[in-house]
């Protein structure tokens, strides 16, 4: 997957470990589809048994959002979405090391004519898409037809962030660190497309209380701000991942008519029920592991409580 080259502090000892996991990733990622989806059905039980506290918060979370929902209906939700999990580790792997051709013949993508309608207008596209299990591989096959910029967060393992940037550039996405905006208003002034999630707790610095599901979540303003700042059109992308090896399904929606609008707080909200949209699309892939209500209303208790 990745050559280490002339880099002698990545082939030390003290990696060794890590580029025997990135080995074996590599064979795994070429795997047939079934067994990939079998084996990762089974790594999803064993994550469901082992990660208590990513569980416990996951659960929280559909308790939260989903309250309406029979105890049973979240419970199985639950099981599902650690199923996801564990093909999402095979899914990465595919997506990091299979050819072109291969991840073309996944690709079912409708509604490119938005992102070139809206970059007709010169000032960028924001592309905006959500946190699912799917999300390394769905940007792997979005890249190769719509190529463009993305935020990226270092890892503070060398090795892993090589394989990182290596296999989500792979097919032409152009990554930059998320502290450097600079980068991002630069490429949308010169008329690029940006990949854009906003569904995401990084506290309320840059952002507001905004309903997901009908519960306040610290939710950033970003993507509204940059739109106004910039004239970007943002264009909604909806993806999942396809029952068994039927593919990827990306889906993308007209620019967003009128955004943002003079309440940057309105126009987050509008994102956030179009995030609302994706996961009920497929609420199994929704990444619920994600502390998504970690920052509460001023006297709120916290709804991870139990999960330390």
């Amino acid at each position: 997957m990745v050559d280490p080259g002339g880099d002698h502090s990545l082939v030390s000892s003290r990696w060794w470990s890590t580029w025997l996991v990135v080995a074996v990733l590599s064979v795994l990622g070429r795997l047939p589809c079934a067994v990939r989806l079998a084996l990762g059905g089974a790594l999803g039980w064993v994550l469901q048994r082992t990660m208590i506290r990513r569980r416990c918060i996951a659960a929280a979370n559909l308790d939260h959002c989903f309250a309406h929902h029979p105890p049973s209906w979240r419970e199985e939700l639950l099981r599902r979405h650690f199923v996801e999990l564990g093909i999402a580790v095979f899914e990465t792997a595919a997506a990091w090391n299979l050819s072109s051709r291969a991840l073309d013949e996944m690709t079912h993508c409708r509604g490119l004519e938005h992102v070139e309608t809206a970059l007709a207008n010169g000032r960028g596209a924001i592309v905006m898409a959500a946190h699912l299990t799917s999300l390394e591989m769905s940007m792997q096959l979005a890249s190769r037809v719509i190529p463009g910029y993305a935020i990226y967060r270092r890892n503070k393992n060398p090795v892993l962030d090589r394989v990182i940037l290596a296999g989500r550039s792979r097919q032409g996405a152009k990554l930059f660190d998320r502290a450097n905006m600079r980068t991002l208003l630069a490429a949308l002034r010169a008329n690029e497309v940006v990949w854009f999630s906003p569904d995401q707790d990084h506290g309320l610095a840059q952002g507001a209380f905004v309903e997901f599901f009908g519960q306040p979540a610290a939710t950033v303003t970003t993507t509204a701000r940059i739109a106004a700042r910039t004239g970007a059109a943002v264009v909604p992308l909806l993806y999942r991942r396809l029952p068994g090896c039927g593919g990827y399904e990306l889906q993308l929606l007209p620019a967003l008519a009128d955004f943002p609008c003079d309440d940057v707080v309105a126009a987050t909200r509008t994102l956030n029920r179009l995030i609302e949209q994706q996961v009920c699309l497929a609420p199994e892939q929704y990444l619920w592991v994600h502390r998504r209500f970690k920052t509460r209303p001023p006297g709120a208790p916290s709804i991870y409580g139990g999960c330390s």
